[in-house]
């Protein structure tokens, strides 16, 4: 019989079979009911107009097999062996964990396919191997995961975006051809994040069956979504290579990233719980404790302006509002009075800071919080003492004069007197000064990303990934933040040795709300760095309440953004408010499986966040701008258990308290006028559910907090 193999999980199952061309025959919904005899009602027959065989999508599917579309694995040797057939030579099972190999002799290739299927959340982790056995070198052209979808897979959901705007959807419906995604800039990018959600059609936030993929890879990528003219649907993701970067030689190996999927039968918030509770279970790693402590990031504040006794006063305005982590931007090294200069000089600029450091360190662990400080340790400016000693650690081509962005260029990890250069100077920022957080940022793409001539984007990658171990392990109860111009470096590799991202430079509320939202399906909101900025915002020049940028920051790692010395009275108060109620809520909002409600009218989003027992739950009702209607629509909460809540307003702009809402409402509801009063208010679950709440029209660029908790 044919070796069938079954792993299975709380929702999801995947079904391969194991034979000479070892394939997917299923991945979804958990079976009740198997049967391996089953797997002969999908053997296909033979159409005419095509081979006289039957041709699968198979793990390598192989172009030289007589697939047609495109294939998991392409190279040559020396211009030979570039049409591998696979066959496979065994099957390794632990329980939910599987390997297949399989080889192609003449070739001298092996190809391996790796699954583990984690039972608690039901996603799947998967990648596949090439090996080359024989001499010489093989190059390797392409490696990627293939995944085949049922028929009824006809629209993607991929995500696109540019500096101070991440995370944008893009929804288009499979039919014909199909989808392609690249990104070439050599970090995760703002522009096209590897990952992309592919279901029926229409599929929504709170319905539709819908497969979601991401690749874990911080370096250039690839990912398509394709219809055969056979109506075979298929999804494929990889690692981008550069010409003749992948050689590998006799008994060496090249890996795809790992591709982690999950499926749902119950929409975007099913398919989000799932990867949010694996990411919570199996990637990230909080060294010290689990509370997501409030941060203030002095950027916005001063910029390069770096005045220790003006610093001291920061952090002491900071304490009281009730920031829990005191960060030190750019600016605090050598050189480094502007973006032209300075970067690669890791050393203490010794005219700003006479006394050093650790005088504003323990300043502000006396006042109870954290210290953080940021580098950059990947860029290099020609303007620094780094590049004129060593012009040849640029990650470079030599001959060519390389553009610069932000007016830097990157430095080749490769090299390891670069690296041991990078490793030294972190000993001396963390091993001689009392720092719990270091934000690294990353500010530019990559041109010609190459070690002694040969493309070494990948190599660069790795390098990296090298250096955050390093420090890591060195410096165990240490947190990172990884940014990159914001949102530019956001992948589940990355997460693996970080705790937290800057999700956008953009800290304007009305640009979050799609950014936040655009980010929240595979991140939990723990590791979302989310801001209240100033009220005049430093990106787009909009003017905000402080109701709505407080809101808006609340869902994630809330922080601010600001100088507190220079804010009025009435703005620190605002920022406390909102870190208060923060706090408050902060257990459910970083435990919690998160939800977006289904909305007819784009103007109105609303999310939220239920406790895993649903025992309370809170819902921000946000209005990004005027309604297409008159009358707003009604707030139905789903997901909650079939007992009594008790509602509670924790928040709504000030003027619709004092009764100024004359313009868009002559009267609120009764219930809404009540818990303003101060009255109880008691429905229960499925009431809410299925029959909601009457929700007043909100001025634009405002929103309601909503808390519902079991009685």
């Amino acid at each position: 019989m044919t070796n069938v193999i079954r792993l299975t999980s709380n929702k999801n199952d995947l079904i391969v079979i194991a034979d000479q061309n070892p394939r997917i025959a299923y991945w979804g919904a958990h079976l009740n009911s198997f049967n391996p005899a089953h797997i002969e009602s999908l053997e296909m027959g033979v159409t005419n107009g095509g081979l006289d065989i039957p041709v699968h999508v198979s793990l390598a599917s192989e172009n030289g097999r007589g697939y047609f579309e495109s294939s998991s694995v392409e190279g040559h040797r020396n211009g030979q062996n570039w049409a591998p057939v696979f066959n496979e030579t065994g099957v390794q099972q632990n329980g939910n964990h599987v390997l297949i190999s399989m080889l192609d002799k003449l070739a001298g290739l092996e190809f391996i396919s790796e699954f583990v299927l984690d039972e608690n959340t039901s996603v799947l982790k998967t990648r596949n191997k090439l090996r080359n056995l024989n001499e010489g070198t093989f190059t390797v052209n392409r490696l990627a995961v293939t995944m085949p979808l049922p028929e009824y897979a006809d629209e993607v959901c991929s995500f696109y975006g540019r500096w101070v705007r991440e995370f944008q959807p893009n929804r288009q419906t499979l039919k014909h051809g199909g989808f392609i995604q690249e990104n070439r800039v050599g970090r995760t990018s703002h522009e096209y994040p590897p990952q992309i959600i592919v279901g029926e059609n229409g599929f929504k936030e709170q319905s539709g069956s819908v497969w979601g993929f991401h690749l874990a890879w911080s370096g250039n990528h690839r990912i398509r979504a394709d219809i055969d003219i056979r109506g075979r649907r298929t999804v494929q993701l990889e690692a981008l290579y550069f010409p003749g970067e992948i050689q590998i030689e006799q008994n060496e190996e090249v890996a795809t990233p790992w591709v982690y999927t999950t499926f749902a039968e119950n929409g975007m918030n099913e398919m989000s719980q799932q990867f949010h509770a694996y990411v919570r279970e199996n990637l990230v790693r909080f060294p010290k404790h689990h509370t997501r402590p409030v941060h203030l990031n002095i950027w916005e504040g001063v910029y390069f302006d770096h005045k220790p006794d003006h610093i001291i006063a920061m952090a002491e305005k900071s304490a009281e509002m009730g920031v829990e982590r005191f960060i030190i931007d750019d600016g605090w090294f050598i050189g480094r009075d502007d973006d032209f200069g300075g970067l690669g000089d890791w050393y203490l600029d010794e005219k700003k800071y006479p006394n050093g450091l650790t005088p504003i360190i323990d300043k502000v662990k006396s006042l109870g919080m954290e210290f953080g400080i940021w580098v950059e340790l990947e860029m290099v400016n020609k303007n620094s003492n780094l590049y004129r000693a060593h012009p040849d650690w640029m990650l470079q081509v030599e001959g060519y004069d390389q553009p610069e962005e932000r007016n830097q260029f990157a430095l080749d990890l490769c090299n390891e007197d670069v690296f041991n250069y990078l490793v030294e100077r972190m000993d001396w920022l963390l091993g001689n000064h009392d720092i719990d957080y270091i934000k690294w940022d990353m500010n530019r793409r990559l041109v010609q990303p190459a070690h002694n001539g040969q493309a070494s984007l990948t190599k660069q990658t790795e390098a990296l990934y090298r250096l955050c171990d390093v420090l890591c392990e060195k410096y165990p109860n240490v947190e990172f933040e990884a940014c990159s111009s914001g949102g530019g470096r956001i992948d589940y590799e990355i997460l693996k040795r970080s705790q937290r991202f800057w999700t956008s430079d953009d800290n304007d509320a009305l640009e979050r709300q799609t950014i936040q939202r655009g980010f929240s399906y595979f991140y939990p909101p723990e590791v979302m760095g989310a801001h209240i900025g100033g009220k005049h915002c430093h990106t787009t020049y909009r003017q905000l309440d402080v109701n709505f940028r407080g809101l808006t920051a609340l869902f994630g790692h809330m922080g601010v953004e600001l100088d507190p010395v220079k804010e009025g009275e009435a703005e620190r108060k605002g920022f406390s408010k909102y870190i208060a109620l923060h706090k408050q809520i902060r257990p459910l909002l970083h435990s919690g499986n998160v939800f977006r409600l289904d909305r007819k009218d784009p103007a109105s989003l609303v999310n939220g966040v239920v406790a895993q027992d649903q025992s309370q739950a809170v819902v921000l009702v946000n209005q990004l701008a005027m309604l297409d209607y008159l009358q707003q629509e009604t707030l139905r909460v789903p997901y909650l258990a079939n007992a009594d809540y008790a509602v509670e307003l924790l928040d709504i702009p000030e003027t619709y308290k004092q009764g100024k809402h004359g313009h868009l409402m002559k009267k609120l509801p009764n219930w809404l006028n009540n818990l303003i009063k101060g009255e109880k208010l008691v429905l229960n679950g499925e009431w809410l559910a299925k029959i909601g709440l009457a929700i007043p029209n909100l001025d634009p660029a405002t929103a309601m907090l909503l808390k519902f908790t079991r009685v």
